[in-house]
């Protein structure tokens, strides 16, 4: 049956930015798909955990600092020796700094740079070398943006980082394909979130954003469910380095 192909049942999810917003959405919706969930965040995340052993999945919580390479293998590592295995990786983790272009600092152009791009490619990279160590292959799932098409005001390095999760989802792809590994990515329209806070306490801002939505709303973490779970799933087993945008029609106005 067709709806067999979407379930996940056995297989192992890790994500990132688990605590709050896309992340605590992604790992629910894997959850309710039948993976155990391994979450990663600098923060705790008991809201997250709650929910999907709810739903009678299992949940790993690991608290670590994505701003740097440094934790990934051990959180690999981690999600192999509790769960013997891992199939999937959401790459969800990310950062905005709003500033105008022409005082942009490096400070905050290399934060930037450092979670939404450098740990994506590094993150992948080390799952993709596990999943060919089990032979299994796998699935690896990125968030990119409305950003990775357009320029955007005031965030020139998210757009910089964006711009690369596109384009190194298709490199990856390119080269891991014959391991039966899918590199795909999400581009989330204007999603209701902590990153878009302050643009929804913008009433002119707010309004501008909405007007150009072709659904009239701001996006919920529930809108993102059901294209991770595609992509998570063999539904998605001949889909390779493609980014599919989640956005209200923004893209199509």
């Amino acid at each position: 049956m067709i709806l067999d192909d979407f379930r996940l049942d056995g297989k192992v999810a890790i994500v990132t930015g688990s605590s709050t917003g896309l992340g605590q959405g992604v790992c629910i919706g894997f959850a309710e798909a039948g993976a155990d969930i391994v979450g990663v965040d600098y923060v705790d995340s008991p809201e997250t955990k709650k929910i999907v052993e709810l739903t009678g999945r299992r949940f790993l919580n690991i608290k670590a600092n994505l701003m740097t390479t440094e934790p990934i293998q051990g959180i690999v590592d981690a999600a192999v020796s509790h769960f013997g295995h891992v199939d999937i990786l959401m790459n969800n983790a990310g950062i905005i700094r709003r500033v105008d272009a022409i005082d942009y600092t490096e400070k905050d152009w290399d934060e930037v740079m450092s979670l939404n791009s450098k740990t994506v490619f590094f993150f992948s990279q080390a799952v993709a070398r596990q999943y060919i160590k089990q032979g299994t292959g796998g699935k690896i799932i990125s968030v990119a943006s409305m950003l990775s098409y357009q320029g955007g005001i005031r965030v020139p390095s998210y757009t910089a980082s964006k711009s690369a999760v596109l384009g190194v989802t298709r490199a990856m792809a390119n080269e891991w394909a014959k391991h039966n590994i899918n590199v795909n990515a999400i581009a989330p329209g204007y999603m209701a979130t902590n990153n878009t806070a302050a643009l929804r306490a913008d009433e002119k801002r707010s309004e501008a954003i909405l007007e150009r939505i072709p659904a009239g709303r701001w996006g919920l973490p529930s809108d993102i469910r059901g294209t991770a779970v595609f992509l998570a799933s063999r539904a998605s087993d001949y889909i390779h380095g493609f980014t599919i945008a989640v956005d209200g029609g923004w893209l199509a106005r």
